[in-house]
Parts: structure tokens; sequence; C-alpha cells
């Protein structure tokens, strides 16, 4: 249960903020959004700021979603974990990769499971969500494995992206719709 209620499903005002959010969210109002909209000038920041991360960024969708999931089981928010895992489908990711994540360290070592590139997000991702820092060997398997900068500052920026999310959604108890 949400440690706050969340602001009514069709809620109206601000409009503003409110319409933007559905614009971007296919004219609904995710829980995370209700709980958001409790501050408007919190809602109408992270609306802009997480729809560039979604859909902005040139780092692939896959990777950005692998990244997601893991923040999420490290976190241990499941709400973040349901919404992401059919994105990573989508973004051309398997079921059996889905639920190899639900343990993130040991999908760590999955060669047979992931690319090089997943494995590299992966590490990062498990290195930066519990440790914060991240060791010089697996930001270089990164680098290699994206091969330019921005898609690195990008996916770096993912992850810690959604690692505030998470621990936004597990504070207040956002529960999943």
């Amino acid at each position: 249960m949400s440690r706050i209620p969340y602001q009514p499903q069709d809620l109206a005002e601000p409009k503003a903020v409110v319409d933007a959010i559905r614009a971007r969210r296919g004219g609904h109002l995710l829980n995370l959004d209700r709980m958001l909209l409790h501050s408007p000038a919190l809602a109408r920041g992270w609306n802009a700021y997480l729809g560039e991360v979604r859909t902005g960024l040139a780092v692939s969708p896959r990777l950005r979603e692998i990244a997601m999931c893991v923040v999420a089981m490290l976190n241990g928010a499941e709400y973040e974990f349901i919404h992401h895992a059919p994105e990573l489908i989508k973004a051309g990711g398997t079921e059996q990769q889905v639920q190899a994540l639900r343990d993130p360290l040991s999908a760590a070592g999955r060669a047979d499971l992931f690319e090089a590139a997943d494995l590299a997000t992966i590490r990062v991702t498990n290195e930066m969500t519990r440790n914060v820092q991240v060791s010089d060997a697996s930001f270089d398997a990164l680098r290699a494995a994206l091969g330019n900068e921005q898609q690195v500052v990008e996916l770096v920026a993912v992850i810690a992206t959604y690692n505030m999310v998470s621990r936004f959604l597990v504070a207040l108890g956002v529960e999943p719709e």
C-alpha cells in the first residue's frame, strides 16, 4: 500500500502538467504519475526529463531497458521491473533474459544468454547501484562495447536516473497498477 494516497485518476489540474503527462503516457496516469502530482513542479520536471531519457537518447533501447531492469531488481522496485521487462522484450530481449535479470549479480556472468554489450551494461549497472563506484575494468568493457563516449555518458545517466526512480517508488510504496 502506498504511504501517501495517490492523486485521483481523473485529476485535471494543473491542466498543463496533467495534460503533458497524459500525452506521454497514451492518455492515462500511472500510479507513479499520481504520486508525483502531489508536487506539480516535480511532476512537470520529471515528465520532461524522463521523457528524454526514455525516448531522446542515442544509446540502444535494449541496453537502456537492461539497465532499468537491473536497477529495479537491485533496489527492490518491482513496480519498475514490471513496467520495463515488457519494454526490454519489445527492444529485442527475450523472456529468458528477463528472468535472468531477476538475479542481476548472476546475470552478469551469463555469456550464454547475453551479448558483450549486455554483460558490460549489467556489470556497470550492478556496480553503480550497489557501490556507486565503477571499476576501471567494468568501465573499459562498457566503453569498448558501446564504441563512443556519447552512448557511455547516456547509459551512465540512464542508470543514475533509474536509481532515482526506484528509490522514489520504494520509499513511497508506489504499487503496480
